[in-house]
Formats: C-alpha cells, sequence, structure tokens
C-alpha cells in the first residue's frame, strides 16, 4: 500500500485513540451500520484533505464501510496526530499522506499523492484539494463527480470560483448545514480554541481582556467560553449587523487598533488576511498573546510582526516570544495556524460526530445524483441536515412533538387568520 506516515510503531496508541473517540460519535456509528449492510459507495474513490484526527478517521472508517476507496491527507502541516495516521494504514488498510509538522513542499507531494489516484468525489477542509486539482490536476477533472467543504474559508473560496466560471464540478458546502456550523463551529471552536490557548500558555483567563476578530458562528462560540471563564471580551468586526449582535449579547465592541491597546489576548477568527496587523502589533502592551483560529495562517501578519521583532525565541511550545526595540515582548502561537489543533486536540468527537456525519451521508447524495447536479456550490440537502439532527436525538434518547395533520394544514393555508 502507498503511504506515507512518520512512524507505524505507533499505531496502537492511535487505535486506542480511535476507538475512544469513536464512543463520543454515535450519529457516525449508525450510519456506518446502514453502510455495512448497503456499500451506498462501492466502488467510489474518495480523496479526502482533511485534519488527521481521531474523528477523522472514524469517519475515513465509515467511508471504507461504504464500500469507498479511501485516500487521505492532510488540510494543516500541525493538525496531524501521527498516531492516528500510522493507525489508519497498519489497522485499517486505509492510506494516509500526513506527518505532523510537515514542510510546504512536503504538504503539496501529498496532496498530489491523494489526487493521483483519480479520486471521484473529493472532501476538503479549506478548499487545498479542490484548487490544487483546478489549477495543477485539470487532467484527472473528468473522473470527479463532485466534491464536499467542511469550513467557511473553503465554501468562500468555491463561490467565488463559481462566479468565474471556474468550477467544473459540484460542491456541497457541507460547512452550511444547521448541525455543522451551529455544533462545530460555536461549541466546536469555542472549547477547543480556549483548549488550545491554555495548554500553550498555562495563563488564566479570569480578569483579563480578550479580544475576538470576527463574530461569526465561530466568534460567538469563542467569547461565549472566554466570557464563561472570567474575562472580559471585545469583539472587533467589519459587519454592522454582527457588531450589533455582540453588543446586544454584552460584550464591548471597537476596531481593532483600539482592542489592541488594552488586549491581554487575542484570537482571529474571520477568514481574511491581515486582521492583526503591523500597526496593532505597535501599540500592543507588553506580553500580549495572540492566537489564530480561521483555517489558514494568514490572519495575523507574522511577517510584519517578524520585521518588527529584534529577537524572537521559542520560549514554549506552541510559544514564539518577539522582543521588539522598546522592549515589549509579543508571544504568538502554534506559528499562527489554527491554535486549536496545533495545540490541542481541535473539537471534542460528539461535535465532530454530526460534521462527519454531514459529509459522510454528503458523498452518498453526490455519488447518487452527480448526473442531474451543475457544477456550483450547492447547501447541504435539508433532508440529510434533519436526518442528521434525528441520529443525534435518536442517541441522546430524546423524542419530540410531531404535527398532527391539522397542524399542518395550518401552517400551509393562507385562509386561516385571527
Amino acid at each position: 500500500m502507498d503511504y506515507h506516515v512518520k512512524d507505524l510503531s505507533l499505531a496502537e496508541k492511535g487505535v486506542l485513540r480511535i476507538e475512544w473517540a469513536e464512543k463520543e460519535m454515535p450519529v457516525l456509528r449508525q450510519i456506518r451500520k446502514r453502510f455495512e449492510k448497503e456499500k451506498p459507495l462501492k466502488g467510489v474513490k474518495i480523496a479526502a484533505c482533511l485534519h488527521v484526527t481521531t474523528e477523522t478517521a472514524n469517519l475515513m472508517i465509515t467511508l471504507k464501510a461504504g464500500g469507498a476507496d479511501v485516500y487521505l491527507t492532510a488540510s494543516n502541516p500541525l493538525s496531524t496526530q501521527d498516531d492516528v495516521a500510522a493507525a489508519l494504514v497498519k489497522e485499517f488498510d486505509i492510506p494516509v499522506f500526513a506527518i505532523h509538522g510537515e514542510d510546504r513542499d512536503t504538504y503539496y507531494q501529498h496532496l498530489y499523492a491523494v489526487l493521483d489516484k483519480e479520486p471521484n468525489i473529493t472532501m476538503d477542509d479549506g478548499g487545498d484539494l479542490i484548487s490544487t486539482l483546478h489549477k495543477e490536476k485539470q487532467n484527472l477533472l473528468d473522473n470527479v463527480f463532485g466534491g464536499t467543504e467542511e469550513t467557511t474559508t473553503g465554501v468562500i473560496r468555491f463561490k467565488a470560483m463559481e462566479k468565474d466560471g471556474v468550477l467544473k464540478f459540484p460542491v456541497i458546502a457541507v460547512n452550511d448545514a444547521y448541525t455543522k456550523h451551529l455544533f462545530d463551529n460555536r461549541y466546536g471552536t469555542g472549547q477547543s480554541t480556549i483548549d488550545g490557548i491554555l495548554r500553550a500558555t498555562n495563563r488564566l483567563l479570569a480578569g483579563s481582556v480578550f479580544v475576538i476578530a470576527g463574530y461569526g458562528w465561530c466568534g460567538r462560540g469563542v467569547a461565549m467560553r472566554a466570557a464563561g471563564m472570567g474575562a472580559e471580551v471585545i469583539v472587533t468586526e467589519v459587519d454592522p449587523l454582527k457588531a450589533l449582535e455582540a453588543r446586544m449579547d454584552g460584550f464591548r465592541v471597537m476596531p481593532m487598533i483600539e482592542a489592541a491597546k488594552i488586549g491581554d489576548f487575542f484570537v482571529t477568527v474571520t477568514g481574511n488576511i491581515n486582521v492583526i496587523d503591523k500597526h496593532h502589533f505597535e501599540v500592543m502592551k507588553d506580553g500580549a498573546i495572540v492566537a489564530n483560529s480561521g483555517h489558514f495562517d494568514v490572519e495575523i501578519n507574522i511577517k510584519a510582526l517578524e520585521e518588527l521583532s529584534v529577537s524572537q525565541r521559542d520560549i514554549r511550545e506552541n510559544v514564539r516570544e518577539y522582543r521588539l526595540p522598546d522592549g515589549r515582548n509579543i508571544y504568538l502561537l502554534a506559528e499562527g495556524r489554527l491554535v486549536n489543533l496545533a495545540a490541542a486536540e481541535g473539537h471534542p468527537a460528539s461535535v465532530m460526530d454530526m460534521s462527519f456525519a454531514n459529509q459522510a451521508l454528503s458523498a452518498e447524495y453526490i455519488y447518487k445524483n452527480h448526473d442531474s447536479l451543475k457544477p456550483k456550490v450547492y447547501k447541504v440537502p435539508d433532508e440529510l441536515d434533519f436526518e442528521v439532527a434525528r441520529l443525534k436525538l435518536n442517541a441522546m434518547g430524546i423524542q419530540i412533538d410531531q404535527l398532527t395533520e391539522e397542524q399542518k394544514e395550518y401552517l400551509s393555508s393562507w385562509e386561516h387568520g385571527t
């Protein structure tokens, strides 16, 4: 089997961790049970560019149970868990091309490796797989039925491709499923971002000023958790509606240049470039801690910080100190990459359970319907979103009411008045 991982001897540890995650992924277990019987993906080649974690491993195992040939590479050089990669190769016969800390050249070699398997379906987390396919592997496009995308960042990229008329196959925006973005982005990113910051720094949040750039679902989640740990939360935004919502939720709102002067912790979750820039670093307090929880390492202008500094050193694991000419120190976490995955373990399994259930069902949907789908970005069909929610409630032992025929008629009629 063709693969490239750090060390197969790590597999035993990886198997145990995959099993531990599976215990909190009941939705995916229910889907896997059906997949094992029906084999809805039999003969389909799936190339996945996702964070190589225990939760992703359970998705790969589920897709393989459905009959698919699965090939996995990492969507971030610092998010790969080497023991999980080894376990997938050695114990589950799933080819993986990912090594924690790999350089940029190796990262793209791994992308090419899974694309060279001539996939029928792609799974992306950030959009690198589909972008590379369109730019450098166009000869393989005819093999592709469609793809899925896990993140806001990737969906933005593919909608831009659709607008420019260059997207060559349908993409389902898994990120936009209600059971994904509500739970994954708010509860998952909220908890795991704080987890990553605490593991990296061991600093107390209570009594600190915690600045969050962006008040989308991820920003809402981080704000909720930071406030819950006693921090004073400040939100910076460019969207007046989101800024208003943040204020009505009880948080201070101001421009980043003002927040930069008083913040102790900074987290970017916007999906945009240079959200924290040179002029912000110039006014930050001594000891300011800066982290990113958006997909790419572009939200913090690291080059500007390097140019401003007179010296740099790694003072702790995942903490780099930048000393400025006036003696102030600014601390960058996890190289400006996803702090929740680079410095911690990413989202809890129970959150990723719903995200990856959407991935599995969307792959099945693409295979069954690709002949009628156009090269555009689609939302996850409501019936799939509802099915994930139903399976989750079933796993939690929760029952809900059903509309009566009378109620259905009332809701569908315009004739009933006051």
